[in-house]
């Protein structure tokens, strides 16, 4: 697709510094953008990348128009203004509204008509799928599952029963929501399977990457609220609920029963423990393992950072004789007192 300067300034909400109608095709780094593609500069260690851009145009933060040699959109945040106009550029392609051959519709199920349902989908009785939905190949709905207008269910989804999702839900291939949580009881050392009896249920607005799993609630639901937006090959737990536009990286996993507030950021790879309680607005670095509530806004973290093997296997060393160098002190202090 291709949009003026005058167009996208105008829908990005930004300040045009040059040619109106200067048309552009594309977006690009500023290292290799030509020029009927635009850049954008979000982070300062790309600043040097934009005296020799030959990006048709830039959009920069406001007030940096006047040091460029290029057409510029000023905007109050870039990346954000960038996300925009590269929807314009690309928007997304959605299949007709027809329901292949292939697919097996229960007669019980409620299907609107301006949906699109792929090759070898499978919807259960009970379901409803409201108008706008696109449901990809090789996905499965069981039964009483609930999907709201405009919501895109991408290939080999599984959503399992009652399962509740809003509108203009995104969910990337591979998912599955609502498989039983892990709830087990130990009756004289043998495993036994606690029935898992609760829902998921997925507010609007909510993205979920590939592969990332969701389990719905041993006896009351789990939520995820409006805005949520999961990366790929997150595993969520049991009765866990997720605040609203709260987002959360790759490979974190989240045990049973912990609720996570508002506005929250989680780095990849992170931790926590169940029956746990985050606070609004916190924010965990890459790899935090949480054990114990967090109860007030802020960032955290946990772990050691990468080091050179040698450092690290010292560090080890020291940290197993920390008891030992622990009471050589509690000692001295004594000796000292006396």
């Amino acid at each position: 697709m291709s949009l003026t300067l005058a167009q996208i300034a105008e829908a990005i909400d930004g300040h045009l510094i040059g040619d109106s109608d200067y048309l552009i095709e594309g977006v690009g780094t500023l290292a290799t953008a030509t020029q009927q593609q635009i850049s954008f500069l979000a982070n300062s260690k790309y600043k040097k990348f934009l005296k020799d851009t030959h990006a048709g145009a830039v959009i920069v933060a406001s007030g940096m128009g006047e040091e460029l040699n290029t057409n510029v959109i000023e905007a109050k945040d870039p990346y954000v203004a960038y996300a925009k106009a590269a929807t314009l550029l690309y928007p997304e392609s959605l299949a007709q509204s027809t329901i292949h051959a292939s697919a097996w519709i229960d007669p019980a199920a409620t299907v609107a008509d301006n949906v699109s349902i792929g090759p070898h989908v499978s919807i259960g009785k009970g379901a409803v799928i409201k108008s706008g939905v696109h449901i990809g190949a090789g996905s499965v709905i069981e039964q009483d599952v609930y999907i709201g207008e405009d919501s895109r269910i991408k290939s080999n989804v599984t959503l399992c029963r009652q399962i509740q999702i809003g509108q203009r839900v995104i969910i990337h291939p591979g998912v599955v929501i609502g498989a039983d949580g892990f709830g087990i009881a130990n009756d004289n050392g043998v495993w036994i399977k606690v029935p898992q009896v609760g829902r998921v249920v997925i507010g609007d607005d909510v993205e979920i990457g590939a592969n990332t799993t969701i389990d719905r609630g041993a006896i009351e639901d789990t939520v995820i609220h409006h805005g949520v937006k999961l990366d790929n090959q997150i595993q969520i737990g049991h009765n866990v609920s997720i605040g609203e536009h709260t987002v959360i990286a790759g490979c974190v996993g989240i045990a049973g029963s912990t609720q996570i507030g508002k506005h929250c950021a989680i780095g990849g790879g992170t931790g926590i423990g169940g029956h746990l309680e985050i606070a609004d607005g916190v924010q965990l670095t890459g790899m935090t393992m949480v054990t114990k509530s967090i109860t007030e806004a802020g960032v955290f973290s946990s772990g050691i950072p990468v080091e050179p093997t040698k450092q690290w296997h010292k560090n080890v060393v020291r940290y197993r004789q920390m008891d030992k160098l622990f009471e050589r002190v509690k000692l001295l202090e004594k000796q000292f007192k006396d």
